[in-house]
């Protein structure tokens, strides 16, 4: 099992690439009420490595709701699916915004069960998210590198 730190650098490569969003609920950093974090994609207890493929740009919520899960029940179909991988699945292929833009909707099994193991509608982020869309600041354009 990998143990090392996250170095300085790769954490600013991390957080660049995510454009100042959560890679899971599209939280934006700039609103949020603690600093975002790095996750390990496949977690370091199951040998995931600490290296630029496999981490993401985590907010709190999502990177405590995920903790070392790599999959999650489909609350639609019951079956054990994989949890959404932001280095190898696009955003929009799993998840889509409701029509007023404050609810992450699953449109895989693998979105579902994000969705639902992460709390990606959280009360908290949907109430921000509200707020966001009356400024015109939510939802984000597809995000460069993330997508």
């Amino acid at each position: 099992m990998a143990s090392e730190r996250v170095s300085a650098e790769l954490r600013r490569l991390v957080a660049a690439r995510a454009q100042g969003y959560c890679e899971y609920c599209y939280s934006p950093e700039d609103f949020a009420t603690e600093s975002f974090t790095i996750e390990h994609i496949k977690p370091r207890v199951a040998g995931g490595e600490t290296v630029l493929d496999n981490l993401a740009w985590s907010c709190v919520g999502c990177n405590s709701y995920k903790q070392a899960r790599m999959q999650a029940i489909d609350p639609e179909t019951g079956q054990l699916e994989p949890l959404f991988h932001p280095r190898i699945s696009a955003w929009s292929e799993h998840f889509a915004w409701s029509d007023d833009s404050t609810l992450i909707l699953g449109k895989t099994a693998c979105g579902r069960a994000t969705i639902q193991a992460l709390r990606m509608n959280r009360s908290g982020i949907v109430n921000l998210r509200r707020l966001l869309v009356m400024g015109g600041l939510h939802p984000p354009q597809a995000l460069e590198g993330i997508e």
